[in-house]
């Protein structure tokens, strides 16, 4: 066992006898921090929740809930990522889990529970955990992922918002301050400061306030603008690494054969290892270690192009060990678009929510899980008018047509679909609830056994 803290020791990250330590392992995502396209539903975690209350009733509500947290992940799970070699996982979680908006700054304990039985879990296998706040009251991004039901992250804007932040993260600091199996803490997941202003001096308000309870857990900040732009920040804090996302264009949904062309630009193993230097620019300038938050491919189905995905993410693997970057891949569990272990297809929940995949596929809904040809006589005009009448118009984060995307297809198309999600769960009963909510258990599901011989591979 470990016999101190994670630190940073110059351009390295040292476990706690000082040895060099690279940190290998995914994100927990679509958990405590729920996702669209990782569990199925669409639009937000929060509308997705009032559906399901409303057609379920509290009891079934419960009991859905609780199976899916508890069966999420467990034992078997940090079991098997420890098999694989893999030796850290990272904990997205949202802000409600520990607080109510009508209840500001009264931390509920249920959320601690639930973080400290992964923690607990992670440790018992030699696994180190990274707790990431990935949705933080206001939002702190434009998109689905924070739990966002508008396209602005009013997270910046307001003073209060950032206060609750403060008073949670110096509790999540009191609980795990002695923790060493806690590797360190994530407070903001992909922030969206469109102005840049205002970034900075949060991240060192924040700091202090974490380090005023806790000098020794790392502190992993993420980038402005989704965790790819450190230009507003001047010299590293202390015990500080600097959070790179690193998602390739020929792993969405809708990208190309690799190498070859995707959105436009040919993307082979040379633009991928010059978009990752661009990306790290700022740690190897200031000698402070690379931790690779995010990145990974989604997968189609087909041999072919998932080869070539596989391929993508080797070549990105590669890159990381030359480097001595450490990562964490995105994500470990879901429906089977991306994780490493997913859901049956013929699983109680999937077999029920398959009319509205079907649909949210078809209308192009989420914006990670597919595409939108099925729209384009929709977009197609606006696109047009846009051109015409507003050809600068440029908005944080990506510009034009992904805004656009945000406001057609993950808004104005997703919102209604939440009603249809409902219905695919009336007449449930409290049981059926939780044998629903169970069936993202690890016996329950399936594993990418590509994906996992070659992670064993570079993890080792």
């Amino acid at each position: 066992m470990t016999s101190g803290f994670v630190a940073v020791d110059g351009p390295r990250l040292v476990d706690g006898d000082g040895s060099t330590l690279v940190l290998r392992g995914f994100g927990l995502g679509g958990w405590l921090n729920m996702e669209n396209f990782i569990t199925g539903y669409p639009s937000t975690e929060s509308l997705q929740r009032k559906a399901l209350r409303r057609v379920l009733g509290d009891e079934g509500y419960e009991r859905f809930f609780d199976a899916f947290l508890t069966s999420f992940f467990t034992d078997d799970d940090a079991a098997y990522l420890a098999s694989l070699g893999l030796n850290s996982l990272r904990i997205p979680f949202n802000y409600r889990h520990f607080e109510d908006d009508d209840r500001p700054f009264e931390l509920k304990e249920s959320g601690f529970r639930r973080l400290d039985a992964v923690v607990d879990s992670c440790a018992r296998h030699g696994i180190y955990t990274i707790l990431d706040l990935h949705a933080l009251p206001g939002a702190q991004n434009q998109h689905w992922h924070s739990d966002n039901p508008t396209h602005y992250a009013q997270f910046w804007n307001h003073k209060h918002f950032q206060d609750r932040v403060v008073h949670l993260w110096e509790a999540l600091a009191d609980r795990y301050k002695d923790q060493p199996w806690v590797a360190g803490y994530n407070p903001i997941n992909e922030p969206g400061d469109a102005t840049g202003e205002v970034i900075g001096p949060f991240y060192d308000r924040l700091s202090a306030a974490i380090r005023a309870v806790d000098p020794h857990h790392v502190l992993f900040l993420d980038g402005n603008r989704y965790s790819t732009e450190f230009t507003m920040f001047g010299d590293p804090l202390p015990n500080t690494v600097y959070t790179a996302h690193d998602y390739a264009l020929p792993g969405f949904v809708d990208g190309g054969p690799y190498p070859g062309e995707s959105r436009g630009q040919y993307v082979d193993r040379g633009v991928v290892e010059k978009t990752f230097l661009a990306r790290t620019e700022f740690m190897r300038s200031t000698g402070t270690p690379i931790w690779i938050g995010e990145f990974g491919p989604v997968y189609t189905g087909d041999p072919a192009r998932d080869e070539q995905r596989y391929r993508l993410l080797e070549d990105q693997l590669a890159l990381y060990r030359e480097h001595g970057a450490s990562w964490a891949l995105w994500t470990y569990k879901d429906i089977g678009l991306q994780g490493l272990v997913h859901a049956r297809s013929d699983s109680p929940y999937l077999r029920r929510i398959a009319p509205v995949l079907e649909k949210k596929a078809r209308l192009g809904v989420d914006a990670w899980g597919s595409v939108d040809d099925g729209v384009r006589s929709v977009l197609d005009p606006i696109d047009e008018l846009f051109e015409k009448e507003f050809p600068d118009y440029a908005p944080f984060p990506w510009g034009r047509k992904r805004w656009v995307d945000v406001l057609v297809r993950h808004i104005l198309l997703a919102e209604p679909m939440v009603g249809d999600f409902a219905r695919c769960f009336e007449g449930v009963t409290p049981d059926e609830a939780a044998e629903l909510g169970a069936s993202f258990a690890f016996g329950a599901c399936d594993r990418r056994e590509p994906l996992a011989e070659l992670l064993s591979r570079y993890a080792r």
